[in-house]
């Protein structure tokens, strides 16, 4: 049996969260077409007769402008060293970038195994143009990586890049009991359900400032009561959040409540109210506060 822990590593927006709930099934992760949608560091557990395999799923890795952005950049490079393989996810419609050589250069030059895969191959209809931005990704590395193409929406090829990460794995036995997915626990998928609404309904910069805490998640056979504070960092972007009469807010809070009621399979009140902390991706002491330290 092989059992380990892949990391899922590559640019802002090339289908990492996308590709971990298409492997496992289900959504235990947002996905946006959005920048920074994954902020943390995300398990995802695949069991199967061959063993099991633990996705560590990463922000997207790039420069960073204030704390927020270091924190990020830290969470993709810690989940390297203790990784048994990595995943090096590209956008396979378009040619290596200088965000891809920067990863290349600074966090996959290590003796851990790494295959590049190749995501949204589907784009592009020349074959010849697949290949030859793949060759691109290929001159990164001086070693010869394996490649798979896939399709993270559609779960194109998937089953060939589950054989290859099996391939790669130690053998081992199961890390976790096989019926757990996620260690995530009702409070972090709520703050992250809320935060992707955010992201869905709203644009420019209103989505990186946005932070998501749960006050107090209440627990009942029947119903789930759950009070959320959005943080945002000016009273223009509360303003923005809260909408005319109330009713982006009201928005956001339908939506994410539908689909907690879907995952809780019971009702969900979900209170939610917005508040200003000025300037928070800066400070050390408020990413503290909202959960963004390392761990």
């Amino acid at each position: 049996m092989k059992s380990g822990f892949t990391a899922i590593i590559g640019r802002p927006n090339v289908g990492k969260s996308t590709l971990l709930n298409k492997v496992l099934g289900q959504k235990i992760v947002i996905a946006t077409d959005k920048a920074q949608t994954t902020r943390k560091r995300i398990k995802g557990i695949y069991t199967t007769d061959e063993g099991q395999v633990v996705f560590i799923d990463t922000p997207g890795v790039h420069k960073p402008l204030n704390k927020l952005g270091e924190f990020l950049l830290d969470e993709a490079k810690v989940a390297v060293p203790d990784a048994d393989l990595i995943l090096f996810l590209v956008d396979g419609s378009e040619p290596a970038g200088k965000g891809d050589k920067w990863i290349a250069q600074n966090i996959l030059q290590t003796q851990i195994p790494v295959i590049i895969v190749m995501n949204k191959v589907d784009k592009l209809k020349n074959p010849e143009k697949v290949e030859e931005n793949l060759l691109t990704y290929k001159l990164l590395f001086d070693k010869n990586y394996p490649v798979v193409k896939i399709s993270a929406k559609t779960g194109r090829n998937i089953d060939t890049l589950m054989k290859n990460i099996y391939k790669n794995l130690p053998e081992g036995e199961l890390l976790y009991p096989e019926d757990v997915v996620t260690e995530e626990t009702m409070r972090d998928v709520t703050e992250e359900i809320v935060r992707e609404k955010i992201l869905l309904n709203t644009s420019d910069e209103i989505p990186h400032s946005v932070a998501v805490k749960i006050e107090s998640y209440i627990e009942s056979e029947d119903i789930d009561r759950i009070y959320a504070t959005i943080f945002c960092e000016t009273k223009s972007q509360k303003g923005i959040l809260i909408g005319k009469g109330g009713s982006l807010l009201k928005k956001i809070g339908t939506e994410a409540r539908q689909e907690l009621e879907k995952i809780t399979e019971k009702k969900v009140f979900l209170g939610l109210e917005v508040k200003v902390e000025k300037d928070w991706r800066k400070k050390q002491s408020a990413l503290k506060n909202f959960g963004y330290e390392q761990n």
